[in-house]
């Protein structure tokens, strides 16, 4: 048998099911999983040879203008309610409890500077941070720790979790309200308190940045 039999042979054995089975298996898995799968996650459950990017692309078609659609958070995929639809689901939520003020002013100065340190978290409120304020945010799975950065004592560094991300419905931290949106909204005053420092999403805005990007040799790998 030559050489070339073989390797048909042995791509015959390997032969990827047809897309629009490798679509279904992709939707079972999102259907089951409690947290946002990766496309890496995705192809290692699936038969070898499977595309689950491209299954993810008919899959997310597929449910365009459903009840229920495809989405990405944070570097995973998830099926959610679609968002005008969210109404229906009030009945069935259950608040645990409200975030105080000073968590709440901790977690956006973290989702809009991160990666920051608990010293410039402080040094933006104007006021210190409890160490209960940044357990509870940690308990929750909202916030975790960053890279070290690279100053004197190394100070570890605070980033929002993909669990933030899916809470509010965003696919990453850029998709964050701006300050045009939160002063539209009435949750900001048109103009910022004397010395206070400028949120990073407006900044981002302007020069197109990422959050925390323009200075990677300041935190440790």
């Amino acid at each position: 048998m030559s050489d070339e039999t073989e390797e048909r042979r042995g791509e015959s054995l390997f032969e990827a099911p047809p897309m629009g089975e490798q679509e279904r298996m992709v939707e079972a898995v999102l259907f089951a999983s409690a947290e946002p799968v990766t496309v890496r996650d995705l192809e290692a459950r699936m038969p070898h040879g499977c595309d689950a990017a491209e299954a993810l692309v008919h899959l997310r078609k597929r449910y365009e203008g459903r009840g229920v659609r495809v989405v990405r958070v944070g570097e995973g995929w998830a099926m959610r309610t679609a968002p005008e639809l969210g109404f229906l689901m009030q009945k069935e939520t259950v608040e645990t409890r409200k975030l105080s003020r000073a968590a709440i002013e901790t977690l956006a100065i973290i989702a809009y500077h991160q990666p920051c340190t608990r010293a410039e978290i402080e040094e933006i409120r104007g006021v210190s941070v409890s160490r209960g304020t940044i357990d509870q945010l940690l308990e929750m799975e909202w916030i975790r720790f960053g890279r070290r950065k690279m100053t004197p004592g190394r100070p570890v560094t605070f980033v929002v979790t993909p669990d933030f991300l899916d809470q509010f419905g965003l696919e990453s931290a850029r998709d964050l309200p701006g300050l045009k949106e939160l002063r539209a909204a009435g949750l900001l005053e048109n103009r910022p308190p004397p010395g206070a420092m400028p949120l990073a999403g407006e900044a981002d805005a302007e020069e197109g940045e990422e959050p925390g990007a323009g200075q990677p040799e300041l935190f440790e790998d």
